[in-house]
């Protein structure tokens, strides 16, 4: 399948490991010069400097989504170069709390990290795409905002928000050639979900492997995904291919949303 993807520009946030880097790295494999975008960008550089050749281009990206200020600077940066095409909204998960127990400067500091500055950044970069009339904005959420994670409250709410914010934009700037989509991952084997089956097992004072062993048996295909097969999801979405679809969730989950 053609994805049309060649030469095209990308904005990856959160990606100097787990998902953000896969999705930048497959999106380089389909020819994209990728702006890889994290704090961490001495991670980027070591991940990108064993691409094949033939790749797209990755250029690190120092972007702090706890402080608007690098933000801009980044926005800037972009902008001075014509923008991108596709935008990978992209943020570490926030640490495990029940909803008991979260604090409001918590949920403050979360929502301006993992909510806020995505929006302002991708109001930012927006005109660009609708003015060529191609653009793909993608947000990666969690599956728990169909289906509440315990003691992830954080993550459950403050990414519960960008889904109503998605769809609400995706209907604002479908004529103009953007598409707007949300992903939903579920336990895909990441170093965010070893960490949190280490949390769990410190809480119960059982073995890690006991369990990762427990969490991959309750889903119906019986494992964890790997994070190329999540990245395949994201890059159809950011393709020619997907032009149609728009202002909806993606599960890539094994089944274990039982929800229909």
């Amino acid at each position: 399948m053609e994805l049309g993807l060649n030469n095209r520009k990308a904005l990856v946030l959160g990606a100097s490991r787990g998902l953000g880097a896969a999705i930048a790295r497959a999106l380089a494999a389909e020819g994209v010069h990728v702006y890889a975008a994290a704090r961490n960008t001495a991670a980027i550089q070591e991940w990108a400097g064993a691409l094949p050749a033939g790749f797209g281009m990755v250029e690190p990206i120092a972007l702090d989504l706890t402080d608007v200020a690098s933000v801009d600077a980044a926005a800037a940066r972009l902008a001075a170069s014509g923008g991108v095409d596709i935008l990978i909204n992209n943020t570490g998960g926030p640490p495990p709390a029940a909803a008991v127990d979260a604090r409001r400067s918590d949920w403050i500091g979360q929502f301006e990290a993992m909510a806020a500055n995505v929006l302002h950044l991708t109001n930012t970069l927006l005109p660009a795409m609708r003015e060529r009339r191609w653009g793909r904005v993608l947000t990666i959420a969690s599956s728990g905002v169909e289906q509440p994670i315990p003691r992830l409250a954080l993550s459950n709410g403050i990414r519960s928000a960008l889904i109503g914010w998605s769809k609400t934009l995706a209907s604002e700037v479908a004529a103009d050639g953007v598409t707007v989509n949300v992903l939903l991952p579920g336990r895909i084997h990441t170093q965010r979900v070893d960490e949190l089956d280490a949390a769990a097992a410190g809480r119960s004072g059982r073995n890690v492997a006991d369990i990762a062993a427990e969490s991959a048996a309750s889903i119906p295909a019986g494992r964890y995904g790997r994070p190329e097969e999540f990245a395949a999801v994201a890059v159809f979405l950011a393709s020619d291919a997907a032009s149609y679809v728009t202002g909806t969730k993606v599960r890539i989950d094994g089944g274990a949303i039982r929800s229909i």
